[in-house]
């Protein structure tokens, strides 16, 4: 850990850490998912879905930046190397050999609620451990992420 004036004891700022750090490794993974599927869709809907999963995956890649400059804050190093991606995140593998729009979108729909859940799970955990600013921002990405699960839902994803 670094050292830091944040009034955080070390012991809350770890587990806050901890909590943040699996979050990163799902942002990340989120946003090769959303990728992934920008890459690959065909069908009648491939404009709008290829734009649809490119915002998808700028929002996630957003919001790995956030989640990990909070963890410096904390006095962490985030870790947000593919390899370390691969190794942590709690997302559901996302198929590789995909091109069908609803399966994409299905695919797509599960990762992102993944995502969005696991934060929800850590805004409670954060604020119990007295963190309200990693709370708030948990608070934040939870809801950005239920807005493109809805816009994705509303495609039949």
């Amino acid at each position: 850990m670094h050292d830091t004036r944040n009034s955080l004891a070390l012991k809350t700022r770890t587990k806050v850490i901890d909590v943040l750090a699996a979050r990163l490794a799902d942002a990340a993974d989120l946003a090769t998912h959303a990728k992934q599927a920008h890459w690959n869709v065909r069908g009648p809907v491939f404009q709008q879905l290829h734009e649809l999963f490119d915002s998808v995956n700028a929002h996630a890649l957003a919001w790995t930046d956030e989640l990990a400059e909070r963890i410096a804050q904390l006095g962490g190093s985030p870790r947000g190397t593919s390899a370390a991606t691969a190794k942590a995140s709690s997302l559901p593998a996302f198929p590789l050999d995909q091109s069908d729009a609803a399966k994409l979108l299905g695919a797509l729909s599960a990762s992102l609620a993944a995502f969005a859940n696991a934060a929800r799970a850590g805004i409670d955990a954060t604020d119990a451990l007295g963190d309200a600013v990693t709370a708030d921002l948990l608070t934040r990405l939870a809801g950005e992420a239920d807005k493109d699960l809805w816009f994705l839902e509303a495609h039949g994803g």
